[in-house]
């Protein structure tokens, strides 16, 4: 497909109201201009996590020079990584500028991930996240936390110190809904002392491919024991659950940030936290490639998505509401897996715990893929 009529469809995307970012970082992306073309294009953002860094440094000798001259000024692993991925971010920051201010500060973020080992320390996060905030010194970058009890305090905390915010692994409509509370809660706090509400951003970063892929196989276990007409009515339930889930957090979505609480703060400059649809690869091949794409546009929202999803979208997607109205019919699917023994809102909380993990697993291969290479790298 031509340039221009990759060019069209986004452009048809970001008219509709729903942004594209990229869920993707790397030296080599920025170094080639890939990055700088994907703008062009009409990639809005990007998002970033450890092991997307973990990735682009293991698998590639982009970082490799870096790795061996900041190991010899006595640099430990976490500092090289510190250095490595800062740098990633602001260069992705200083690209995004022009997009960040084109869209009034609406678009143009680029997201860093708190350390994950923190998850479960608010105190601690807070300073880390601080700390993140003077380094990097871009006005267009979201700082990540997880959507836990005590990332929501640290979240909190960082916005009503004026330090932008992406809420990340929200898997439940509860979860959500919480992050959204916080945000507002944080904004009037930052008002009251003194800040400017245009200065802070916030986006809702909610899983969504990882609830089907977990409620898919629970249909299967439930469907082995079934009778053929039960067999085939809970059959039928696969590859629903998540987008009825997310139909869910974008009605909340839609219904709090057009109260009046909201619209206060809104006519003094604050910026609705937008949801943002992540982990929308299609991980069953059974599936449409543009599955998590297709299913779930809706206004005023962002889909972060990786390369192969891009690509698969503007060579074949169709832009086209599909998440308006859509609770009234999300509501059935929880209801009829609920017949059948499954709660999707006890799988969001197992999510949730196992997304923890995995961002903890991740980091400390991150690590360790920097403490080898360092090993190995001759200066």
């Amino acid at each position: 497909m031509d340039t221009a009529a990759k060019e069209t469809r986004i452009k048809k995307l970001h008219e509709f109201g729903q942004s594209i970012w990229l869920d993707n970082i790397g030296r080599s992306i920025i170094d080639s201009g890939q990055l700088s073309k994907l703008i062009v294009l009409g990639v809005k953002g990007v998002t970033s996590n450890p092991s997307i860094f973990d990735k682009a440094i293991s698998e590639s000798l982009d970082y490799d020079d870096k790795i061996g001259e900041l190991r010899d000024k006595g640099l430990n692993a976490f500092e090289i990584y510190d250095e490595l991925t800062v740098r990633d971010i602001k260069d992705a920051a200083d690209l995004f500028l022009p997009v960040f201010k084109q869209t009034g500060a609406l678009d143009g973020y680029v997201s860093l991930e708190v350390d994950p080992l923190l998850a479960h320390k608010a105190e601690e996060t807070v300073r880390e996240a601080q700390r993140l905030h003077r380094k990097v010194d871009k006005i267009n970058v979201l700082f990540k936390v997880p959507a836990t009890d005590e990332g929501l305090e640290a979240g909190f905390r960082l916005l009503a110190q004026g330090i932008n915010v992406n809420f990340t692994l929200i898997f439940s409509l509860e979860q959500y809904v919480k992050t959204a509370n916080t945000f507002i809660k944080a904004a009037k706090e930052f008002l009251k002392s003194g800040g400017n509400l245009r200065d802070i951003a916030c986006v809702a970063s909610v899983f969504v491919s990882r609830i089907d892929s977990s409620v898919d196989k629970l249909i299967d276990e439930k469907a082995a024991g079934l009778n053929k007409k039960e067999k085939d009515i809970i059959q039928g339930l696969k590859g629903k659950a998540a987008v009825a889930n997310s139909a869910l957090i974008f009605a909340k979505y839609s219904q709090i940030f057009s109260a009046s609480e909201f619209i206060d703060l809104e006519k003094n400059g604050l910026k609705r936290q937008r949801a943002l649809w992540a982990s929308t690869s299609t991980k069953n091949s059974a599936y449409s490639d543009i599955k998590y794409v297709t299913e779930l546009i809706g206004k005023g929202t962002i889909n972060t998505m990786p390369q192969p999803t891009i690509d698969a979208f503007v060579d074949h997607g169709v832009v086209k509401d599909a998440l308006g109205g859509g609770a009234a019919k999300a509501e059935p699917v929880f209801k009829s897996l609920g017949n059948f023994g499954i709660d999707v809102n006890a799988v969001c909380g197992d999510l949730l715990k196992g997304g923890v993990s995995a961002f903890e697993k991740s980091f400390k291969s991150l690590l360790n893929t920097v403490t080898l290479k360092g090993e190995k790298i001759k200066i």
